[in-house]
């Protein structure tokens, strides 16, 4: 897995723990090489904290999963479950 765009479609199941032990060591080893990559995943790893932190106890406005998935040009995924409204 050497070529960039591959390893971008990649960073969300990387940054979830979703593959395989080999396909994560291909991953990190070109993260180890290559600035620009490494950059984005900084970006989208930073990313999902500061959402989780301000977001930890409010549910995710119905569609907004699939506004941001479409304005960074990835695939729809099945949201996360929702929190519950207190």
């Amino acid at each position: 897995m050497d070529d960039c765009e591959e390893i971008l479609r990649e960073i969300y199941p990387y940054l979830d723990a979703s593959l395989s032990e080999g396909a994560r060591e291909e991953i990190q080893h070109h993260l180890d090489d290559c600035l620009d990559c490494l950059h984005v995943y900084d970006f989208h790893a930073e990313l999902r904290i500061v959402i989780a932190r301000k977001c930890k106890e409010q549910s995710v406005p119905p569609g907004l999963l699939a506004r941001v998935q479409d304005c960074l040009g990835m695939e729809p995924t099945n949201p996360p479950p929702m929190a519950r409204e207190a």
